[in-house]
């Protein structure tokens, strides 16, 4: 099944000539649903040119349909209907394909196990030096972790072989042990025999009974070495075990968590659970297993008791052994899907909690009730404390108790929260600068196992990543800045939910990429140019030198609690405006590779200057959150021919885009030529424009439509007709162009109006502004 989930990995090019290896001959949906089966045959072992080996062909095609009838009957529910049917499909389906020639089935399924393997290998190859050794790491850790298992399984066999030959050999015992009695009671019953008889079978049964006491004394220094040599081999599965216990929830478990926090900031999905569940449930088979050998061994204890000291050493296996299955029960109830790290009050939410051990151990046979509570940062910390906090909480959340749902198909035992909803929310008092965005909760869910009939019962309880609390849409984006610091910079084992209050700038870096990258959809994020824009605006500094930002840290109060040097915003809000805007309007732009956005006003003129008249960038806007501007270059109209200047207009922000899109505002600007360095706009635009399907507008008297001071600085502009179509909220053009009475839109005119009302004016078709 590994060579599978590597292979659902792979993307673009890869990925297509997976899929491509799939068809009617043999469905995806086979392959899927019976992974780790398929993966687990001896294909190789069929000689394909040999007609000899069809009877072994024929077996595993057998071998495979009854395995697709079997996971067939195992769907249930309305969910699993379909699959049912579909399944049992292609069990008729491959049936009917392959009977006549089984052969062609290995050979369909040997090629396509190899170009899978050769697809995830040529996927490693191509990865950077650091990923490329992933995949590899991955097979060696999960190699590990399936010897391992292998290993417990012949520990656990060999101990189970074990005891019932101590069992056999202690039944033996005792029945010989009954024969010693049944002597002895012979021998005191002599006393009614006349002498000579007496005397005669006396001799006889004194000599048995000496010949059976002396056998008994030896088997039983025979039987408790096999006691003391069966204790010692259930202690060392016992380390290997806790060992192999370790490696999965400590290394493995951990890690998938840990992946879980980054995917909130953006990083890559966690992964599915079903490779840790099929772990945990052979650590669960294994534990419990020996468990079960260990309480056979106290009963045999009890049932013939032995001078030693097996009683302490089982207590103390016992002791162990319950320790271990503790410790797995309660760390692999674990929460599937995290509720929403910024929640809003009043508004509904959802979570997913499940017990990755819950098949072997049987507790779907008495489904658990979850609770869900919200408690405050201090509150979880008593809870890890073990302090008692029963009862407490920081608030009300509606719909907060689920029965745990076993789906026989999957294997899987879980929650499902569909309708939570946080009533109320109740505040400690805040520390010095701490705003209640920068306040962490977290939502608690606990609930009651049982397992072995009753046997034994565990308290559970899991955490989710730190929630901040909010009560309106305005107070979202700090919120998210609290949340984005403690994904990217908690660390494994914290206490709650203690960060760092400074990181360097590098680490930052790759938070801020992250994220960037997740909201674009894209695998175009920051750049090193953009991340030295981002640092100098971060730390007011003018150098474009990356090295001298690599060592520097950045603390919390300058990523969002103080404001940019002039400004009335953090760094933060700054870039999570850029994010917005770009998300909401511009990510197609920015994706092709139009948007170099991250330029300061100076570097803009820099890179204009040695370029042609016409041409343009888009750049952010320093002065407010969420807006980008065209810069240009273009003749200065009050200075000698020849000299030119770099005009910008003022900033666009999303309520412009929803009015008119930026391409539709580029391709009204005719004065605008070529994107920066040298692309013909229409070339990189023109795909986004809005259609023109209507027919040019009637003129009017020019003197009708705007004063002649204003035309003198309008109408230079329009040295082209521009028919554009009337806004749905304006019926009526707004100016004609004076030489050949063609209509200016109301949306053009905005353009104009918005920059020439905050001044400079237009002079010779030109907007300058402040930006």
């Amino acid at each position: 099944m590994a060579m599978w989930i590597q292979a659902q990995q792979l993307q673009g090019e890869a990925l297509h000539q997976m899929q491509a290896l799939y068809g009617q001959h043999f469905p995806i949906e086979v392959r899927h649903y019976l992974a780790q089966w398929i993966e687990g045959q001896l294909w190789n072992s069929v000689e394909l040119d040999n007609p000899a080996e069809e009877t072994k062909a024929k077996r595993l095609l057998d071998n495979l349909v009854a395995e697709l009838q079997r996971k067939a009957q195992l769907q249930g529910g309305e969910d699993g209907f379909l699959l049912k049917i579909k399944l049992g499909h292609y069990a008729n389906q491959l049936k009917s394909t392959y009977d006549r020639c089984p052969l062609e089935l290995v050979r369909c399924i040997k090629h396509i196990l190899l170009s899978e393997q050769r697809l995830v290998q040529e996927a490693s190859n191509v990865s950077c030096a650091s990923g490329g050794q992933v995949l590899d790491s991955l097979s060696q850790r999960h190699q590990q972790i399936n010897q391992s298992f292998e290993e417990l399984r012949l520990a656990t066999q060999e101990t189970e072989n074990e005891l019932r030959k101590l069992q056999h050999s202690q039944e033996y015992f005792i029945i010989q042990y009954q024969e010693n009695l049944r002597l002895q009671a012979q021998l005191s019953n002599l006393s009614s025999l006349p002498p000579a008889e007496r005397t005669q079978r006396e001799t006889t049964l004194q000599n048995k009974r000496a010949t059976l006491e002396t056998w008994l004394a030896r088997e039983a220094s025979t039987l408790q070495k096999y006691r003391l040599d069966l204790s010692e081999q259930h202690q060392k599965t016992l380390v290997v075990l806790r060992k192999q216990q370790t490696l999965i929830l400590d290394e493995e478990l951990i890690q998938w968590k840990r992946r879980q926090q980054l995917a909130g900031n953006g990083g890559p999905h966690e992964g599915g659970l079903d490779i840790l569940q099929s772990w945990c449930e052979k650590l669960a088979d294994l534990i419990w297993t020996n468990r079960q050998q260990i309480r056979r061994c106290e009963h045999l204890t009890q049932q013939l008791p032995l001078p030693g000291p097996m009683e302490d050493l089982l207590n103390k296996l016992n002791a162990d052994i319950t320790d271990i299955i503790s410790a797995l029960v309660t760390s692999t109830f674990i929460i599937e899907k995290q509720p929403p790290q910024v929640l809003r009050t009043q508004t509904k939410f959802a979570a997913t909690v499940r017990l990755l051990v819950a098949g072997k151990l049987n507790v779907h046979m008495n489904p658990p009730q979850v609770k869900a509570v919200i408690v405050s940062e201090q509150q979880a910390k008593a809870l890890l404390k073990n302090e008692s906090t029963h009862s407490e909480s920081s608030g009300e959340i509606l719909n907060n108790n689920c029965v745990m749902e076993y789906h026989q198909a999957t294997g899987t035992l879980s929650a499902h929260f569909r309708n939570m909803s946080l009533k109320r929310i109740k505040r400690s008092d805040r520390r010095g600068a701490e705003s209640v965005t920068e306040e962490k909760f977290t939502v608690l869910f606990e609930s009651q196992f049982s397992i072995g009939g009753n046997e034994l019962v565990f308290n559970v309880k899991t955490l989710s990543l730190p929630v901040v609390v909010i009560v309106h849409g305005s107070q979202d984006n700090n919120a998210t800045a609290t949340v984005l610091w403690d994904n990217a910079f908690a660390e494994p084992g914290r206490v709650p939910f203690v960060v760092p209050d400074k990181v360097l700038w590098t680490q930052l870096c790759e938070a801020l990429d992250m994220k960037y990258k997740a909201e674009m959809h894209s695998e175009h994020g920051l750049s090193e140019d953009n991340l030295v824009f981002l640092a100098q605006k971060a730390f007011t500094s003018t150098s474009n030198n990356a090295e001298e930002f690599r060592n520097m840290t950045i603390s919390w109060a300058q990523f969002n609690r103080e404001s940019l040097p002039g400004r009335n915003f953090t760094f933060w809000q700054w870039f999570d405006g850029v994010m917005e805007l770009m998300k909401k309007h511009l990510k197609p732009h920015w994706n092709d590779r139009a948007i170099l956005g991250f330029v300061n006003k100076q570097q803009a003129q820099d890179m204009l200057m040695s370029k042609p008249n016409g041409t343009f960038l888009l750049r952010f806007s320093d002065s407010e959150i969420g807006g980008i501007t065209i810069a240009w270059v273009a003749e200065n109209p009050n200075k000698p021919a020849g000299e030119r200047l770099v005009w910008n207009l003022l900033p666009y922000t999303t309520k412009d885009f929803s009015i008119r899109s930026l391409a539709d505002r580029i391709s009204d600007l005719n004065h605008l030529l070529f994107l920066y360095p040298d692309r013909l706009k229409d070339e990189v635009f023109a795909k986004y424009y809005t259609p023109q399907l209507y027919s040019p507008l009637p003129t009017l008297n020019q003197a009708e439509q705007l004063p002649s001071s204003w035309t003198r600085h309008l109408l230079p502009l329009l040295s082209t007709p521009t028919i554009l179509p009337p806004s749905p909220q304006w019926r009526t053009p707004c100016w004609m162009q004076r030489q050949n009475l063609t209509w200016m839109t109301p949306w053009m005119w905005l353009d104009m109006w918005r920059s020439c009302s905050v001044g400079p004016w237009l002079t010779n078709g030109v907007v300058s502004s402040p930006e």
